[in-house]
């Protein structure tokens, strides 16, 4: 599926962050035409929404349109396969997920694209996932009596996610190894779908990006046990870490990024970094992004790249030991 949007930003607008002027020594100018951010979602999602504030905020004027696409499918892999066959010229993007660039080099075998041979841009964003139970269903309001409930009620317990290999099963099968529990997986196309059903009792627990079950929380429908963050979220201040609940180590954050295809020149890797994070940090971009539950980074190209191969050999450990296989 192809879902497209072409932002002219001029000087009425937040100017995009794609503007670079003329190398020195007569280098062609970058972008000499218009670029093109590719996300692997539908339009509404968290990838979504990162590449909206990327094209929108920045510190430069531009001629040309930033245009966003969505290439949805394989979870990920039709946006990927694109940008490992696009030119590393700075004119092709893309915005993807933990599941995009980590947990499918992890789950899948034969992918149609190394997710460690693009050229990282930036770790634009993090955000916890948040251990949410049904308050009908599990009576349990703190972490250790939600473990001991699991454990009284084996095989009769089931948690929903967003879809095979996404950040809350992986979330869910890690916490599964370390506390010796076995609920089932219940798949969803998404993760709104997963914390409807929830809500509905048709599963007990779920393990959910914050930006998804805050306003459930909010609400009453959910009852939260535990964050996946190191710290305390804003969002949820009284809610404690998994750490602090007594689950040493446990430390999982759901996360974004920038990503530009194989090979690209280190000066132009600095322009585009540059750009996208000034971008990411815009007072307005930045409130907008932290609304819904996100952490900017906005970090160096060199530290993402170390964070993504820790992440890829992380979850292939727990891909292993749960023996998960892609669906």
């Amino acid at each position: 599926m192809l879902r497209r949007y072409a932002l002219t930003l001029g000087a009425a607008v937040a100017a995009g962050p794609f503007a670079a002027r003329a190398q020195q020594g007569g280098a062609e100018a970058w972008p000499n035409r218009p670029v093109t951010i590719l996300v692997p979602f539908v339009a509404g999602g968290p990838s979504d929404i990162i590449a909206r504030v990327i094209a929108q905020y920045g510190g430069q004027s531009l001629s040309q349109p930033v245009v966003v696409e969505n290439r949805t499918g394989a979870n990920g892999e039709v946006a990927s396969r694109l940008l490992a066959r696009a030119q590393p010229d700075g004119h092709t993007l893309l915005v993807g997920s933990i599941g995009v660039f980590a947990i499918n080099a992890a789950l899948r075998p034969n992918l149609g694209y190394d997710p460690l041979a693009f050229t990282p841009i930036t770790l634009a964003v993090t955000t916890p996932n948040v251990l949410v139970v049904n308050p009908d269903k599990v009576p349990a309001t703190d972490l250790r009596g939600v473990i001991d409930w699991l454990r009284r009620n084996r095989g009769r317990t089931s948690y929903s996610t967003s879809g095979v290999g996404s950040s809350d099963q992986m979330t869910m099968e890690l916490f599964k190894q370390l506390t010796e529990t076995d609920p089932t997986h219940v798949p969803y196309a998404g993760g709104a779908a997963a914390a409807t059903d929830l809500i509905a009792g048709n599963v007990e627990l779920s393990f959910q990006n914050l930006g998804t079950v805050a306003g459930h929380i909010q609400g009453g429908r959910l009852r939260p046990i535990v964050v996946t963050s190191a710290e305390r979220h804003p969002v949820l201040p009284d809610v404690p870490t998994a750490v602090e609940a007594g689950l040493k180590d446990f430390v999982v954050t759901s996360w974004q990024a920038l990503m530009a295809p194989p090979g690209m020149p280190a000066p132009l890797v600095r322009r585009v970094h540059a750009a996208a994070t000034e971008a990411l940090r815009h007072p307005e971009g930045r409130q907008r992004l932290e609304q819904i539950g996100f952490t900017v980074v906005a970090g160096s190209p060199e530290a993402y790249a170390a964070f993504q191969r820790e992440e890829v050999e992380r979850w292939r450990g727990v891909v292993r030991t749960a023996g998960i296989k892609a669906e």
